[in-house]
């Protein structure tokens, strides 16, 4: 099915649309935007650096070269004002919505800006992506959805109470969404992320995500801490498969539009077999790191296994990962290892 993915970006070069990528500085949101760029189109991010980096963009200014940065159009503003998303997405054929404040634990300690954000802020980009007549919203959604339903793998149609204000926030865009569908006939695609993973993920911060977090640790030679007994597992989704998933549900056909998708590998892995993979392949990297992990208290709000059922985005997306856990753990490691340098 990968076939699919490849002749749409073929495509593309021969029919450059207008994008808009909000949180375009951001991990996910600066990959979509170096792949649209080196497909020729025409993009335009928003974002606030509230979690974002101008360090990214110059990466990918870097990588794309000078001709397919001058299709790139920036505007730095918060999607908490209504004036500067109808600014971004005027003229714009599909919209690409990344832009939120991420992490469990940031919900736990501050909802009322989590939820300003991610419910406020998705509102007005819905508004102004209807006013603007948008063929595709396509959104990013969450895993953490599915809050305390214990069933495995996770199904689109069965979620179970959420666990944080963050998961909230979530389920609130996905019912947005398909109001908007329903009463104004924005065309809309959720795309549930499971822990997505990759080039240009931050490493820093108090709400920094495991990989980064433990490889810049390994590679510093520091300790690692794993939450918990180390078997809890996780659906790792490497940045390749994100990008391909967004832009088949941005170009879908009637068929696909005004779904919620799954966008993972399909697969499980536990810390404990996380940190392992991590500390082999650094050692191919000439990095050797032989300190046991500590393990600390569960976090709160986390759930204790996370797998993805990706049949119904295969079957109406096309949608086929490329990398597993191994594959992109190896492809993002020389990355990190000259980020951390």
């Amino acid at each position: 099915m990968l076939e699919r993915y490849a002749e749409l970006m073929t495509g593309l070069r021969t029919q450059p649309r207008r994008w808009l990528v909000t949180g375009c500085a951001g991990f996910i949101g600066s990959n979509l935007l170096e792949a649209l760029l080196t497909a020729g189109q025409q993009v335009v991010g928003l974002d606030n650096f509230a979690t974002g980096h101008r360090h990214n963009l110059d990466e990918v200014q870097r990588n794309v070269g000078p001709d397919a940065w001058a299709r790139f159009q920036f505007i730095e503003g918060d999607i908490r004002n209504l004036e500067v998303c109808h600014t971004a997405a005027r003229g714009v054929d599909h919209v690409l919505h990344q832009a939120a404040l991420g992490s469990v634990p940031r919900s736990l300690e501050d909802p009322i800006t989590t939820n300003e954000v991610n419910i406020g802020g998705f509102l007005n980009m819905l508004v102004a992506a209807r006013d603007a007549g948008v063929k595709s919203f396509v959104y990013a959604a969450s895993s953490s959805t599915y809050g305390d339903h214990p069933g495995l793998p996770k199904v689109e149609d069965h979620i179970g109470k959420p666990l944080s204000p963050y998961a909230v926030t979530k389920y609130v865009n996905e019912l947005y969404a398909d109001v908007f569908t329903r009463a104004y006939g924005t065309p809309s695609v959720g795309l549930r992320y499971f822990n997505v993973f990759g080039r240009r993920q931050d490493p820093e911060g108090a709400y920094a995500a495991v990989i980064p977090r433990w490889i810049a640790a390994m590679i510093r030679g520091q300790e690692v801490v794993i939450n918990g007994d180390g078997e809890t597992s996780r659906d790792f989704c490497y940045i390749d498969n994100v990008v391909q998933a967004n832009v088949l549900a941005a170009l879908a056909g009637p068929d696909g539009v005004n779904q919620v998708y799954n966008v993972a590998y399909g697969d499980r892995t536990t810390l404990n077999q996380l940190f392992r993979y991590l500390a082999e392949i650094l050692r191919g990297q000439g990095i050797e790191y032989d300190r046991p992990p500590r393990h600390a208290d569960f976090r709160a709000g986390d759930v204790r296994h996370s797998q993805a059922d990706i049949g119904k985005a295969r079957a109406l997306l096309g949608y086929a990962p490329q990398y597993d856990i191994e594959a992109g753990l190896k492809a993002a490691m020389p990355w990190y290892a000259q980020f951390l340098a």
